[in-house]
């Protein structure tokens, strides 16, 4: 039985030390490859290839409705989402990919604070560029660096908008290793529903049906407790990876459509 306990608090402590490598999944190259890439889908490095935050398109666009700042989930990079331009330019809103320290090219170890306070600094690039009205669009673990972004109160945003989000990390990681003791172990917990207390802005939240990553129960608890304006769009038969993307669809619409209803800004 001893030996047993033993190995048990072996394991515990390996999964402590090695959270973060269960946690974050990023796509990593050169800031040649990155280049390289961005130039293939007619992107540019923002604001500049020597300390880039994200990208953008390369074509002019006056985007009168404002700014859309999109922090991607856990895996791959932001050269991954394009999608996101090819709906919301239409709708003539700028869109910048914000990318994460540890990513892609950029430098550095991701982490709760450190993908938070870049994304403070990313939002203020942009307010400082491009002026305002700024939105925040957080997809999955993006959900988590938006809520803090919004909580810090250094920036004004208009509106967000929350792809399959989660109340917490904390929650979502005790439900797939609850035989971790993982919300007690784990470091980065990301507690949406902390940080958007006191938000004011327009809240649109995305759920995928048949999330198997982020069970709906956590998404909907996050949309529960939000006390101001707030609207669900929930997606039958999609999976966490799987949401309906096409550019021409509705709902991308209806919800850009939505957080840039007449709010109060926060903060």
């Amino acid at each position: 039985m001893l030996s047993i306990l033993l190995t048990y608090l072996l394991l515990l402590l390996i999964v402590f030390l090695f959270q973060r490598k269960m946690i974050y999944f990023p796509d990593t190259y050169s800031i040649e490859d990155q280049q390289q890439l961005a130039d293939q889908a007619n992107l540019k490095l923002w604001p500049s290839t020597a300390d880039y935050r994200g990208l953008i398109a390369k074509a002019s666009n006056t985007a009168h409705k404002g700014t859309v700042i999109v922090f991607h989930g856990n895996a791959g990079s932001a050269t991954d989402r394009t999608y996101y331009l090819n709906a919301l330019e239409i709708q003539d809103y700028r869109v910048i990919l914000a990318e994460y320290p540890g990513y892609a090219a950029r430098k550095g170890v991701p982490s709760e604070q450190a993908l938070i306070d870049d994304g403070i600094q990313t939002a203020k690039q942009a307010l400082n560029d491009f002026g305002s009205p700024i939105f925040l669009w957080g997809e999955s673990l993006g959900s988590g660096v938006v809520s803090g972004i919004v909580q810090s109160g250094q920036v004004p945003v208009k509106g967000i908008v929350l792809v399959t989000p989660f109340d917490s990390m904390a929650d979502v990681a005790q439900h797939h290793y609850w035989f971790f003791l993982a919300k007690w172990l784990i470091r980065d917990k990301f507690d949406n529903i902390k940080n958007l207390t006191d938000y004011s802005g327009n809240t649109a939240i995305l759920l995928a049906e048949q999330d198997e990553v982020i069970p709906n129960i956590h998404s909907l608890k996050l949309f529960e407790s939000l006390r101001h304006s707030k609207k669900l769009w929930t997606f039958k038969d999609a999976g966490h990876n799987t949401m309906p993307l096409s550019p021409e669809l509705s709902w991308w619409q209806e919800v850009m459509q939505f957080v840039n209803e007449q709010s109060e800004v926060s903060p």
